[in-house]
């Protein structure tokens, strides 16, 4: 009696794809120890965000017998001019960073990716469109409207920071989607799509969108950077209020009231917040390094 064969589902063909996909990525990651660094690093930021003001107390406690100490073993990068400890203020200061970048990298990608994608497979009349608002958006200089903006709204919530910051910073993005999205729309499976009537929305999120998801990673996590400056800077400008737990107040006070590029003791108040900066920096750029190998299965399977 011969055997019944069950032909493979959707479903699991689905599963199976997920898991060749996930086996790929691991060794995307593990040919390269410096891209297991890099997902490290943005893990453990994570993770300091998420639990570390969890654990730290809400109000840190003072200490006026410890004023603006050098670092020890007691407190790794010294204490501030209040006594507080600054490991724990660069930890409490983490999640509004890194909430406020989140925000600002979704919708930065989300609106200019749209836009980008929708324009360039149209184009005609709705190119003309929205190239025209993206030029437009491009022209606006962004830190004079934020210095602006500053004056009547406050920002307290880094859900608002990361908005404007978002709403602000997809004009390239978009400009660059759609370059891509003119050089892939005449390729040959885009062509016989075409050819078989399907809809403009099935083409672009299924045939165009997966083709550019390394590109659109790589802008996502590079607008995180460009979010962490951004906001870092605007605190350190002194042009929002002064939040203690935020890495770009900790820059303002260790400058301009704790003296730290004068004074030795209060160099740990300093640096604390710049290598905070610098590391998860680093920590990006070498994911971004693994993004187009890990999107591109040719890449992988060399």
């Amino acid at each position: 009696m011969s055997a019944t064969l069950i032909p493979e589902t959707g479903s699991s063909t689905a599963s199976a794809m997920r898991r060749n996909f996930w086996r790929g990525v691991w060794r995307v990651m593990r040919r390269k120890p410096s891209r297991m660094a890099g997902v490290v690093i943005l893990a453990g930021f994570i993770l300091m965000a998420v639990v570390g003001p969890m654990i730290l107390p809400e109000h840190l406690p003072t200490n006026p017998n410890a004023l603006t100490q050098p670092p020890s073993w007691e407190h790794w990068f010294g204490t501030d001019p209040q006594g507080r400890d600054v490991t724990a203020l660069v930890i409490k200061g983490s999640r509004y960073v890194l909430l406020t970048a989140a925000v600002t990298a979704l919708i930065t990608v989300v609106v200019g990716t749209a836009i980008g994608l929708y324009s360039g497979f149209k184009r005609g009349r709705w190119d003309t469109v929205l190239m025209r608002l993206t030029d437009m958006k491009l022209t606006i200089p962004g830190l004079p409207l934020l210095l602006v903006l500053a004056t009547v709204w406050q920002f307290g919530s880094p859900i608002q920071m990361g908005l404007v910051l978002g709403l602000l910073g997809w004009g390239g993005v978009a400009r660059a989607v759609r370059s891509q999205t003119l050089s892939l729309r005449e390729r040959g499976f885009i062509e016989a799509a075409r050819g078989l009537g399907l809809s403009t929305t099935h083409i672009i999120g299924k045939e165009l969108l997966p083709s550019m998801a390394p590109y659109i990673a790589m802008n996502m996590l590079i607008s995180v950077t460009g979010a962490v400056y951004s906001q870092v800077g605007l605190f350190f400008l002194g042009v929002l209020p002064y939040e203690s737990d935020n890495w770009g107040v900790m820059l303002n006070l260790a400058v301009f009231q704790a003296g730290a590029m004068i004074t030795p003791s209060a160099l740990g108040y300093l640096l604390a917040p710049l290598l905070a900066i610098l590391l998860l920096t680093l920590g990006i750029v070498l994911v971004v390094d693994a993004m187009d190998e890990i999107f591109n299965p040719r890449l992988r399977e060399e």
